[in-house]
């Protein structure tokens, strides 16, 4: 999928040097309105949402949230004249009438994933002078048009897996309100994953590989922090050359953190994934569950060391009963690689 949307990108380079879109409408994005289509706000150059426009500047998560397998494309943008400035924790500082652009998409076939793309919805988190707001818009089955869905909907959605195996999803696009449960920082909206730290590392850009926050201050879309050298990385969750502690705090961190973190929805509950954590029961180690419910299962502790048949965290994780699975939203299918890779850290601990 990263060769599609470098793909993608460098076909709107060059259509866009052959007939440039209108600007991105920054105006429409400030309005308090929401725009009933994707396209109001101009954000891409194509009625499909294939096509950025100019300004939107596309970027990875070295680990991103799980969401039922989908693939995403990710885009920022900032409006002319401002910069996104630097934070050492936590989101990077959007300028007011900045807004991140994500496409959840799925191939027919994830052995060919290039092919047969169906995009599902697009979701705006847009900044405006009265703080942040998002906002989702699902895309017909012509692939030419995304309308906004305030109060969410679901999709069948059908593919191949990357074993061949057929999958179905029965795919939830969220309403306002669970976007404000995952998005909640001390009860106010706020990205989740662009984090200096985990934006740390390489984007194929057409002109080639580059990491990200360099890139972003060569262009001058960031203003401050360190080299790449010596600023924080968030590691790859599935790259088996990193630390495996590494890989699952990173795991964590981006698919619970958001709620379980002392300013998240999920603050009540003591457990605490955010990778600046260090104290190891806050992590949940030997952690006694503090308003778990059935999702305790009596089991003693959030994560018993060597034991994730024994763990809370596993437990959840592993679950798609409503009330016990953990993320509460965002999946339907519980993530297999992820718990995997869940399921050796807990045994390596000690």
């Amino acid at each position: 999928m990263r060769r599609l949307a470098a793909a993608l990108i460098l076909a709107a380079s060059l259509l866009g040097a052959a007939a440039p879109a209108p600007q991105v409408d920054v105006a429409r994005l400030l309005d308090e309105t929401p725009a009933p289509i994707l396209a109001d706000y101009r954000l891409f150059a194509d009625a499909g949402g294939r096509r950025p426009n100019a300004g939107l500047v596309p970027y990875t998560l070295n680990t991103p949230l799980f969401s039922d397998y989908a693939e995403k494309f990710r885009y920022v943008f900032a409006p002319p004249g401002t910069k996104v400035g630097y934070r050492a924790e936590g989101p990077l500082d959007f300028p007011v009438g900045s807004v991140l652009v994500k496409t959840f998409a799925y191939p027919a076939d994830f052995r060919r994933p290039d092919e047969q793309v169906r995009f599902l919805e697009t979701r705006l988190l847009i900044h405006r002078r009265t703080g942040w707001v998002a906002l989702a818009y699902v895309w017909n089955d012509a692939q030419t048009e995304a309308v906004l869905k305030r109060a969410g909907t679901r999709l069948d959605v059908n593919f191949i897996d990357a074993k061949g195996q057929p999958r179905h999803v029965d795919y939830a696009v969220p309403n306002v309100n669970q976007c404000k449960e995952c998005h909640s920082l001390d009860g106010q909206i706020a990205p989740i994953g662009p984090k200096a730290r985990n934006l740390n590392g390489p984007f194929a850009y057409p002109g080639g590989r580059e990491n990200q926050l360099a890139h972003w201050r060569r262009i001058g879309l960031l203003a401050g922090g360190p080299t790449k050298a010596i600023a924080a990385r968030t590691a790859v969750w599935n790259d088996p050359r990193e630390p495996l502690a590494d890989r699952a705090r990173a795991y964590l961190d981006a698919n619970c953190a958001h709620c379980h973190n002392p300013r998240g929805m999920a603050s009540n509950s003591g457990l605490f994934l955010e990778l600046e954590q260090t104290d190891p029961t806050a992590q949940g180690v030997e952690k006694r569950p503090v308003a778990a419910g059935r999702g305790g299962a009596d089991f003693a502790y959030d994560i018993a060391p060597g034991d994730p048949s024994q763990s809370i965290l596993y437990y959840r994780m592993a679950s798609t009963e409503p009330g016990v699975m953990m993320p509460e939203l965002s999946r339907s299918l519980p993530h297999e690689e992820g718990l995997a890779l869940i399921r050796d850290y807990i045994r390596s601990l000690k």
